[in-house]
């Protein structure tokens, strides 16, 4: 086709023009497509990065379960929520059980919902009380303070009372049984206890908790063999005996303590229980370094020139205190102290030291919870 001069010219320049366009939707198409590549390489570069994230959550959990748990959330690999990080415990991929337990046992608002929901996610409904414990417990590891066991049992006994109604009366019968239940289980297979609890004594031992009633009969012979069968397995049972009551440690730590004949720090695993004050080397040791008696000795603060946060176990008549150690040999021999010098990492750490161990030379207060929790129950009627 013949155009005239002008038209051709025109036209030269459309097709030109198109062509231009062409290369710049073809660069275009380029750069996105660099721009989806690079954005693909970001996102799987996160997505890599996320177990690696999730891996150094969980050490810093157990190491420190309120770091950890920032740690988590600041990741976006946790929601702020107490149903999510309850999901996380009770899933508890790679926690160390015994975290679980500081973290649920913490007396914040924020961690009793936590624990509220942790315990809501066990399914207790048509399980006789003696296999919801061994679940439950077996799900993290009971700290060693009292008001912190307080508040998981209540947990417990309120959830198992919920779904089992007909059961029990109230969640204070359910909450008392559970520990009867505890106590029945050191008393058989804790071999330094030589007085067993027979069935007519731990059937003796409930009467009148069902708020002033008696349990069946039936059940708690049931309870009893359950238990005497097969005792309670411990999550991350050291092997310790001191380990085999769940409820026993009133406070446990590493401490300081200042040698006897030589006067060199040694660090100390350090457990409160019984109205004796336990030391390991390790927390994995299986038998204590050495053993203090809380008789006859009282504890108070102490200056130390090498040594800051210092208190001492004393003889109230500057005798030796009754204590015992083990040597280098393993062999226990008599310990030659009349004052034990121990040093804390902090202030509060010491003070609280000190307060536990009067609490304990008196009493335990455990034991004044759970009488108060029996007595309230048998006078229900």
């Amino acid at each position: 086709m013949n155009l005239p001069p002008e038209e051709q010219i025109a036209l030269a320049e459309i097709r030109e023009q198109k062509a231009r366009i062409i290369h710049e939707i073809q660069l275009l198409e380029n750069e996105l497509r660099a721009v989806s590549e690079e954005l693909q390489s970001i996102e799987y570069s996160i997505e890599e990065r996320k177990p690696n994230h999730l891996s150094i959550g969980r050490k810093k959990f157990n190491m420190d379960p309120k770091k950890g748990i920032e740690y988590l959330i600041e990741h976006e690999l946790l929601q702020n929520s107490s149903e999510d990080i309850a999901q996380f415990l009770f899933k508890g991929e790679g926690l160390n059980k015994t975290a679980i337990g500081d973290y649920l046992g913490e007396r914040h608002d924020f961690n009793i919902e936590v624990l509220k929901a942790f315990v809501n996610l066990h399914e207790f409904s048509d399980t006789i009380l003696v296999q919801a414990l061994r679940q439950f417990l077996w799900s993290f590891r009971l700290p060693g303070e009292a008001q912190k066991i307080d508040r998981m049992m209540e947990c417990f006994a309120q959830r198992y009372f919920e779904l089992n109604p007909g059961v029990f009366t109230s969640t204070d019968t359910c909450y008392i049984l559970s520990f009867s239940i505890i106590m029945l289980n050191t008393s058989l297979h804790n071999p330094s206890i030589k007085d067993k609890t027979t069935v007519d004594r731990f059937i003796a031992m409930n009467r009148g908790i069902n708020d002033g009633g008696d349990l069946p009969e039936e059940l708690l012979v049931n309870l009893f063999e359950s238990i005497k069968k097969e005792p309670f397995k411990i999550p991350e049972d050291d092997g310790n005996d001191l380990m085999h009551t769940f409820f026993n440690p009133i406070k446990e730590g590493w401490l300081l303590k200042q040698g006897g004949r030589y006067k060199s720090w040694k660090r100390r695993w350090f457990i409160l229980n019984d109205n004796c004050l336990y030391y390991f080397q390790f927390t994995t040791d299986k038998e204590p370094k050495g053993i203090i008696p809380l008789e006859n000795i009282q504890v108070r603060n102490s200056q130390d020139r090498s040594k800051e946060f210092c208190f001492e176990l004393y003889s109230v008549n500057n005798a030796l205190i009754k204590a015992c150690k083990t040597d280098s040999e393993g062999k226990v021999i008599e310990g030659k102290h009349s004052v034990y010098r121990i040093s804390a990492s902090d202030e509060r750490d010491r003070d609280d030291w000190i307060k536990c161990i009067k609490e304990s030379i008196s009493n335990n207060p455990f034991y004044d919870m759970l009488a108060m929790r029996r007595r309230k129950a048998v006078h229900k009627k």
